[in-house]
């Protein structure tokens, strides 16, 4: 195998990814804004903000693998943390919730 294809097969995403982030375009307004975040040792967390302003993600092995699943998937653009991005999230109570743990007053 040559070294091309080996990095090719890395920053592969998985089937599952795929299948993550395709089902997540369909179900929140065919189109999602991404934002890829490296999360260390354990790999990348790519963060899918839908069209109507649900929020999800797809974990995966590395910041290349979150950006090859970007490009593989129809639907999905690459964002940053901006305010635009930002202000196109609609996070309910029932996140803020969960994401406040058991301490929420």
């Amino acid at each position: 195998m040559t070294a091309e294809k080996d990095t090719e097969q890395s920053t592969a995403p998985t089937p599952k990814a795929l299948a993550v982030a395709k089902a997540f375009v369909a179900d929140h307004g065919g189109s999602a804004r991404t934002v890829v975040e490296n999360i260390g040792r354990a790999g990348a967390r790519v963060v899918l903000i839908g069209e109507d302003g649900r929020l999800g993600d797809v974990m995966v092995t590395s910041p290349a693998v979150g950006e090859a699943l970007v490009e593989a998937v129809d639907g999905l653009t690459a964002n940053e943390w901006d305010s635009e991005t930002t202000a196109a999230l609609k996070i309910g109570a029932a996140h803020r919730r969960k994401m406040a743990g058991r301490n929420a007053g």
